[in-house]
C-alpha cells in the first residue's frame, strides 16, 4: 500500500504553485521517507496533507450517518444492554430525492428486530424494502402490527408512528426478523422540497424519530428502542487521530 501526499513550498504565507509535487511513499515506510524533507518543509507538507484529508473525509461523511439505539421499555436491563450494543441504523443518501435506512444487528447475542417505526420528519412514504437474505432470513412487509411502537407512549413527547411508516417481519416473526449479522434496508421517498440534509437535521432535532421492537432475547423477552446519538464516521475518527498525532510529533521535533 502506498500513500500519496501533495508537497508544496510555502513562502510568505502563500503556496508556490510551481513548487508543488506529489510524493508517493510506502505506508509501512512513511516516517523514514517523509523525514527526508525535514524542517519547515515538513511542517508545510503536514498542513497541506491535513487539508487534503479533511476534504476527502468531509465528502464521505455527508453520504452516510450511523445512529445507535436507546431502550425505552427497560423490562430487563440485560436485554436492554444487548439491544443498545448490537442494533444500529445507517442513514444514507441514494439520490433521487430518497433516503435509505439500513438496520443492522451486529450480534453476537440472540435477538431479532421484528418491527421498525418512523415518527414524522421530511419523509413522504416507503418506496422499497430490501431484505438482506431474500428467500430465507430477513423478510419484512408494511405496515407493522401493532401499528405503534410498543412502549412509545412512555417517552416525551409520545412516539406516534406516522401512517404507513412502519414494517414488520413476516411469519414466523423471529426467524424472519433481523437476527445477528443480518440487515434490513428501507428506502423512503422525500417530501417535495426536502433533501437528505433535512432528514439528518430532523433526526438531530427529534422531528424525526426511528423506533424498533426487538424480540427473541436470550430469556425470550422483548424491548423497544428509539434512535440515539450519531456515531462519528470512521473517517472522522481517523482524521482526529491523524491530527492529534501530527501535532504531538511537531511539538516533539521543536523541543529537540
Amino acid at each position: 500500500m502506498t500513500i500519496s501526499l501533495l508537497w508544496c513550498v510555502v513562502k510568505g504565507g502563500a503556496v508556490r504553485a510551481k513548487r508543488c509535487a506529489w510524493l508517493t511513499v510506502p505506508s509501512g515506510n512513511m516516517r523514514s521517507n517523509v523525514l527526508k524533507f525535514g524542517g519547515d518543509g515538513m511542517r508545510k507538507l503536514i498542513l497541506v496533507t491535513i487539508v487534503l484529508v479533511v476534504g476527502t473525509f468531509c465528502v464521505a461523511a455527508k453520504a452516510s450517518f450511523t445512529y445507535t439505539f436507546a431502550c425505552i421499555t427497560d423490562t430487563n436491563p440485560t436485554n436492554a444492554a444487548i439491544g443498545e450494543a448490537q442494533m444500529f441504523v445507517d442513514v444514507s443518501d441514494p439520490g433521487g430525492s430518497q433516503v435509505l435506512f439500513k438496520f443492522t444487528n451486529i450480534g453476537p447475542d440472540a435477538s431479532s428486530i421484528a418491527d421498525v417505526y418512523f415518527d414524522d420528519g421530511a419523509l413522504l412514504g416507503i418506496a422499497s424494502i430490501d431484505n438482506s437474505c431474500p428467500g430465507g432470513g430477513v423478510s419484512f412487509s408494511q405496515p407493522a402490527t401493532p401499528a405503534n411502537l410498543p412502549g412509545g407512549h412512555t417517552v416525551s413527547p409520545p412516539f406516534v408512528t406516522t401512517d404507513e411508516f412502519s414494517a414488520d417481519s413476516d411469519p414466523p416473526v423471529q426467524p424472519n426478523g433481523v437476527n445477528p449479522n443480518e440487515w434490513l434496508g428501507i428506502t423512503f421517498n422525500l417530501q417535495t422540497g426536502q433533501d437528505f440534509d433535512d432528514v439528518i437535521a430532523d433526526l438531530a432535532s427529534g422531528d424525526l424519530r426511528i423506533g424498533i421492537h426487538v424480540q427473541a432475547f436470550p430469556d425470550g423477552g422483548s424491548e423497544s428502542f428509539i434512535n440515539g446519538p450519531i456515531i462519528p464516521a470512521p473517517g472522522a475518527i481517523l482524521l482526529s487521530s491523524i491530527g492529534v498525532g501530527l501535532v504531538g510529533w511537531l511539538r516533539r521535533r521543536r523541543s529537540l
